[in-house]
Parts: structure tokens; sequence; C-alpha cells
């Protein structure tokens, strides 16, 4: 089935709009009029691209790049609350290959505004693009090489200094490959190993780092994060909205170790993918400078780095104005927010239909987690997969009926009575 309508989210919410109970053969025939047609086909391009997605880090093929847009638009995001949250640091993008990668051309391209002390950057791999770029980032005789040394599957790259040393009157990407072939200031040499973060060779580049921003392999993630908690790093990294179900990540949610960053969703744009990836409907295409995007809405940033947007407060209506007012057909003319069969607290499907003035736990939808200030709430649980534990109490039922996801809050400021 594409879209089932049981199923939970936004797309399932659109479903059920457009009134659309059936597998992707019947939205496609014309028994539905042509504006729900069409909704329809955006729905399972979404679909397919999160499916694309999904089946990716089942198969452990992490290979999508993050556009340099997305990445500077969100960074500025941080810069805006905080301009010297890089300055004097050493950050490290450990999943990211220097030939290919945008954390790397963006960081080395705006080293000196930043105020950085050092970059570094690691492929795990070699890049399908090395052997093609030797030229112009220097070649053999520039690396240091050691008797025996194994063909050369990883490159590391450290930046410690970037100016403009062609004379054109600008810093560019072609400056740095000539400090680099210089092997002035900056390094450009072979891993040792295969530029697995786990390796002792890559964990001894990151006890050096302060901040680590990448977009690391989405089905290593859980690993991926528990190491920079182990080395206790600052960090800026994309993953999958699943991971916020994930125990070890919601605990640290719960405790305000991470949040989410300045968006998710459509905030992140699209990834790039190698020309072997399938291009599907309008949530794929090739951009400009040629490169295969996939648009997906189901990625989101994580950080521990502090921003503006997490201490903005909510403004919400009481219960009684919610009740009366609502912009919400579910909510609006109800006597009473709806209660869970499976644990004590309300059911609020909007995030926006939150009332300023109950006191007991609410449900509120995933989402909230994009708005969610500190200052304003306590994050108490979830009930987002079937295991119960700690932290998670079994999906929400009300009246014997399933309902989708919810993180479970209250009002942290004591209300008046």
């Amino acid at each position: 089935m594409i879209g089932d309508w049981r199923g939970g989210g936004k797309q399932a919410n659109e479903w059920r709009k457009i009134g659309v109970f059936a597998s992707c053969e019947t939205v496609t025939n014309c028994f539905i009029d042509k504006a729900k047609r069409i909704r329809c086909n955006r729905l399972i391009e979404q679909i397919m691209a999160n499916s694309n997605l999904t089946n990716a880090k089942r198969a452990k093929n992490d290979e999508f790049y993050t556009q340099y847009s997305d990445i500077q638009k969100e960074i500025e995001a941080y810069l805006e609350y905080n301009p010297d949250v890089f300055r004097d640091k050493v950050v490290y993008c450990n999943c990211d290959d220097p030939f290919e990668s945008n954390f790397f051309r963006y960081f080395v391209l705006n080293f000196n505004k930043l105020g950085l002390k050092q970059l570094i950057t690691t492929s795990y791999k070699p890049s399908p693009v090395a052997n093609t770029q030797l030229q112009l980032f220097g070649d053999d005789k520039t690396l240091t090489k050691s008797k025996g040394r194994p063909k050369i599957t990883a490159n590391k790259f450290i930046i410690n200094e970037v100016k403009d040393i062609d004379g054109d009157g600008e810093f560019n990407l072609k400056d740095v490959a000539m400090q680099l072939k210089a092997n002035k200031h900056n390094e450009w040499t072979p891993l040792e190993g295969d530029g697995d973060f786990r390796s002792d060779e890559c964990i001894n580049l990151l006890k050096q780092s302060d901040i680590v921003v990448t977009n690391p392999p989405f089905s290593l993630f859980r690993e991926y994060v528990k190491q920079l908690f182990d080395y206790n790093k600052k960090f800026l990294i994309i993953g999958s909205i699943n991971c916020i179900a994930y125990k070890e990540i919601f605990q640290k949610i719960k405790n305000n170790e991470i949040w989410l960053g300045n968006g998710m969703g459509r905030w992140i744009s699209g990834f790039i993918v190698p020309k072997s990836y399938d291009l599907y409907g309008t949530e794929a295409r090739i951009d400009e400078n040629g490169d295969r995007i996939v648009a997906t809405n189901s990625c989101l940033w994580l950080t521990n780095l502090d921003h503006g947007r997490r201490h903005q407060p909510l403004p919400l209506m009481t219960m009684e104005e919610n009740l009366k007012y609502s912009k919400h057909k579910e909510i609006k003319n109800k006597k009473a927010y709806d209660k869970y069969d499976n644990y004590d607290a309300i059911e609020v499907s909007f995030t926006d239909s939150i009332p300023s003035d109950y006191k007991g736990v609410m449900g509120a939808p995933i989402t909230f987690l994009d708005k969610y200030n500190p200052d304003q709430f306590e994050i108490i649980g979830q009930m987002a997969t079937t295991k119960v534990d700690e932290f998670n109490h079994g999906y929400p039922y009300i009246n014997g009926q399933k309902k989708y996801a919810r993180v479970l809050i209250k009002h942290k400021k004591k209300i008046k009575d």
C-alpha cells in the first residue's frame, strides 16, 4: 500500500484530506478528480524519495552528499546567535570526502570569516574523482610514502591557513589546491586505514577537534552519536527524522543534551546522490551543475550547539480559547481534549493547539520538537514505538484506536491559578 491512511505523519493527514485509502494503482486512475490526483502523485513521489533513503540505510549505502546551500543556511543561524561559535575552534568533518564534500568546501571557503583554528577532513573510502583531481591537488610525489605503504584508501586534509596565493585578488579552492600541492601550512596525506570514524587513526583526529560537522552514515547513527558523547564533542550533524525515536537519541533530547537544529523536513532541500541512484518524479532533479538531487522531507539537523530558535517561546491559547477559536476542525467546538486509554495525558493533535493553562501531561506531535523551548516545556517521555521502557510508553490509544506517535510534555513554569 502506498500512503496507507492508517499510518502516521503529515502524509497520512494528506491522504485523509484527499480521501484516498487505496493502492498506487487506484491513486492514478480516474476515480478521483484531477486536483486530487495531482496531490496524490506528489505524495507518492515524496514517499518514494523517503523510501529510497530508508532502503539505502538498510543496504548501508550512505552516499548522500549535502548541498552547499543547506549547510550555509544552517550554520548562518548559529552565527546569528553567536558570531564566535567557531572562532579559534578545530572543526572536524570525519565522514567527508574532501574532493566532493560541500562541508569541506564551506569551511575552507569561510575559514577566515569563521575564525577557524584548523579544519580536518577525512573520507571513508577513495573518492570516485580523486584520480582525476591529482593534477589539481598534487601528485604522488607530494605524498610522503613509506616502504610497503598500501594503496591509498582514504584521504586526510588538514587546513591551518587559507589565503589568496595565485594573485587573482580572491580566495577560492584553487588557492587551497596550490597550498596543498606545495605542502605549505596545509596537509594532504593518505590515511593508513580505510577512514572509518571508529578507527584509532580517526579517533585520534577526533580528540584534537572541538566541533564535528558532517552528514554521518545513517546505518551507523547510534554508534556515531555515542562516540561524540564518549569524547565530549560539540557537533552539528544530519540524521533521519526516525532517529528521534531511538532510545539512545531520545534520552539525550529529553535531558537537553541534544536538540534539533533550525529546521526539519523541507528545511533540508535535498541531497546529491550518485549517478547510479534512480531519480523519480518531481522529488528528484538534476541541478544547474549537473548534480543529481533527491528531495526528502524525512531528515533533520541534530546538534548541541546553541541557537536562538530554541529559545523562542511558543505562543499559545488557553484550553478554553482553543476549544472555541482553534483553526483546526478536530479541536474547535469540542467539549474537551481527548485523553489516552493507556497513559494519563491529553491528546494534542497540533503543536499550536497546546493549551497554555493545562498543568498535566500532554501528547504533542513529534514535530513539536522543532519548536521545543527548554525554558517553556519539560519533556516527560514519548509514545512512539510498540516497545515500552523508561522513556517510551507504547503507541497512544484513544477509545481503542491507535494514534500517531507523540512526545509527552508538560509546561515547565508553574502556571498561576
